[in-house]
């Protein structure tokens, strides 16, 4: 006679360590998290005439700009350096934060992590 409720073989202990893992990763993703939020990169462009240092919540900090760089009658040129150390800085607060996903999930790429 079957039992109710449960999985045969013992699986309610399996579950209930699952449950712990998963709430464990949980408590570690939210870690690295604030760690992240914490920290702050910072990018150059134009040969570091242009430096751009955000946050890890993904908020500009800080733009430097060098005085040779500033040129009135080249306002583009100042822009499109100001978006592209940004847009680096950016690309650094991402790769910091799939490589600590990377490390924390190991390999569970099939999970959806």
């Amino acid at each position: 006679m079957a039992k109710r409720g449960g999985f045969p073989g013992g699986m309610p202990g399996n579950m209930n360590n699952l449950m712990k893992q998963a709430q464990k990763m949980q408590k570690q993703m939210e870690e690295n998290q604030k760690a992240l939020e914490e920290k702050e990169f910072t990018a150059a462009a134009g040969g570091g005439a242009v430096e751009v240092t955000i946050s890890g919540k993904k908020e500009v900090v800080r733009v430097k700009l060098s005085e040779e760089v500033v040129d009135p009658d080249d306002i583009e040129m100042l822009e499109d350096l100001i978006a592209a150390a940004t847009n680096e800085a950016l690309r650094q607060v991402e790769e910091a934060a799939a490589s600590a996903m990377s490390k924390l999930t190991g390999g569970l790429g099939g999970f959806g992590f």
